[in-house]
């Protein structure tokens, strides 16, 4: 049994089809990254995994039970696209009043170190700036030790130094048996994270598949080298050039690379490398439109 599952779900907001048949999952131990452009149904999809909207058509399950079932939902933590917090409630008051919602918390002091929430503990919530908020929302997500842990947007606006500390933390819950489904714009965090891609546009589901899955349908691969001139090939597009380095994106190498020596261009040190998640989710996008 999944421990989270869209089957056969369809979402309509009048005209607009939020959700067009998606069935989905999130197992025990796995962590699933939701991919797709603004308006692709990935909030709709998260909302109803967690209980926060009904399902219209199709079934949710969490655990089995309706995502709405308190006792189901007692076992994860959220972090939805957008928080709030209660005015005249300082950050160690939050911490300790979503703790006591749950029957065995994580110990206090390892998330405020994990999540760097001291300077913090003294302050309003309401008033820490953006970033601030964020990092303490997806930290609530966690304190409850959940099985589950639900996270939309959960690093937007934060720097870099602050995202690599979650996804540390991230990593770690995964590895002690937690499970994660989170939406990200930040193709380099579900490639840091998951274990499992779901691309989804237009309240569809385009592709699934781990990382390297992913890239191998796509097939795009890297070629750098050096070279005196632009060139012009084309069966590639230039990427980037740095001091005469060349970076290119070719869905076949080889003609590339044939099409290289044809040119004349002298060039060297040319490196052949599997193309970043990244690259290969685009050139899906691109094929698609």
């Amino acid at each position: 049994m999944a421990l989270a599952e869209l089957k056969n779900v369809t979402v309509q907001y009048g005209a607009l089809k939020a959700l067009d048949g998606v069935s989905l999952s999130l197992e025990e131990g796995e962590a699933v990254a939701l991919l797709g452009p603004n308006g692709a149904g990935k909030t709709t999809a998260i909302s109803l995994l967690t209980g926060l909207k009904r399902v219209q058509s199709g079934k949710a399950y969490l655990q089995g039970k309706s995502p709405r079932n308190t006792s189901a939902r007692r076992a994860i933590g959220v972090t939805p696209q957008e928080a709030s917090f209660p005015m005249h409630m300082k950050v160690g008051e939050i911490l300790d009043f979503t703790r006591k919602h749950f029957p065995n918390p994580v110990p206090r002091d390892e998330i405020i170190a994990a999540f760097g929430l001291d300077p913090q503990l003294g302050r309003m919530g309401n008033v820490l700036s953006g970033g601030q908020q964020r990092n303490l929302a997806v930290a609530l997500a966690f304190c409850g030790n959940p099985r589950a842990v639900f996270l939309d947007e959960p690093t937007t606006g934060l720097d870099m130094e602050v995202r690599r500390r979650i996804w540390n933390y991230v990593r770690s819950f995964k590895e002690n048996g937690g499970s994660l489904f989170l939406t990200t714009h930040y193709i380099d965090e579900a490639e840091a994270i998951a274990d499992r891609i779901i691309l989804m546009t237009e309240g569809r589901i385009a592709e699934e598949g781990t990382v390297a899955d992913i890239k191998a349908r796509v097939n795009i691969r890297v070629l750098r080298f050096d070279a005196p001139n632009r060139p012009n090939l084309q069966s590639a597009t230039i990427e980037d050039e740095v001091d005469g380095r060349y970076t290119l994106l070719s869905s076949d190498a080889d003609e590339t690379v044939r099409e290289l020596v044809a040119s004349g261009i002298s060039f060297s040190n040319l490196e052949v490398l599997p193309a970043s998640l990244e690259a290969a989710i685009e050139a899906h996008w691109s094929k698609k439109s």
